[in-house]
């Protein structure tokens, strides 16, 4: 796959390994000897990387990375004009889902080049399948917004997707996500938190939002997370007791929502009218 082999030039996405060095592919080993360029996510990974895999590189290695994405892509199409094979990798996992690629891949189809993949492994599909829970349809979300308002706001508007939904999270976050979620999706919704795929350490967490959240309060959990979370049922949830349906809205309301949103949220949780569940709130006061 090199220039001379190609005649033009293209880009290939190259999967790389979530952990365990021998779910590597033979292809992997080949893009990666062969290309002109690789674009790294990390490129110190990526020499870690190659040297585990005695690979030996002779393309040029350059970053590619968040901060640095939007002006690099330009500069790797200018490879590519000039006939070069450029090989994406990031730190595991496909690139360009919720990792360096996308932007490349669009400028590179926009100019005219072929864009090619050599697939491994990925952390949404794995967790996915490794989860318990329905994988015959599934929705993937990436990262939730970082501050607890913003993915409150994102989590109502999830509640009622009836699909297994996966999330990636950081784990310095995934007790307040986890929280979050037993506000907005119902303490019982089933979820699976998949810490450390395929690595020596790998967990995978499984049980209802609720538990999850004492696990994580009280672990403290370490490494890449990858979160699925059980689509909403087919029927409205059973409607709760009063005294639930005024903590649930207490609990929006400490959270930051106002009076109104939080009423609103739980009505649309449990398919309750909006009037009912006001009236339950200001009932006790």
């Amino acid at each position: 796959m090199s220039r001379e082999e190609a005649g033009v030039g293209r880009v290939v996405l190259a999967g790389a390994p979530l952990g365990n060095i021998g779910d590597a592919s033979a292809r992997l080993r080949e893009v990666l000897a062969a290309a002109d360029v690789i674009a790294a996510e990390d490129t110190r990974r990526l020499g870690r990387l190659v040297k585990d895999l005695e690979v030996t590189v002779g393309g040029r290695v350059v970053s590619y990375f968040e901060g640095n994405e939007a002006w690099r892509t330009q500069e790797l199409v200018n490879e590519l004009t000039g006939g070069a094979t450029v090989v994406v990798i990031t730190d595991g996992g496909m690139p360009s889902v919720s990792d360096p690629g996308f932007r490349l891949v669009r400028a590179a189809l926009e100019a005219g080049f072929p864009v090619t993949a050599a697939p491994g492994p990925s952390a949404v599909t794995t967790a996915l399948a490794l989860s318990g829970l329905p994988s015959d349809r599934f929705v993937f979300e990436g990262f939730l917004p970082r501050t607890g308002s913003n993915r409150r706001s994102r989590l109502k508007e999830l509640a009622g997707e009836p699909r297994t939904l996966v999330f990636f999270e950081a784990p310095h976050r995934i007790a307040g996500t986890l929280a979050d979620l037993v506000t907005t999706f119902g303490a019982q919704r089933p979820a699976a938190v998949c810490r450390e795929l395929t690595k020596t350490y790998e967990e995978i967490r499984r049980g209802t939002c609720e538990e999850l959240v004492a696990w994580a309060t009280d672990g403290e959990p370490r490494g890449e997370i990858t979160l699925v979370v059980g689509g909403a049922p087919d029927r409205p949830a059973e409607r709760p007791a009063d005294e639930e349906l005024r903590a649930v809205v207490a609990r929006l309301e400490a959270g930051g929502d106002s009076r109104r949103d939080a009423i609103q949220a739980v009505a649309d949780q449990y398919g309750l009218k909006k009037r009912e569940v006001y009236n339950v709130v200001h009932a006790a006061q």
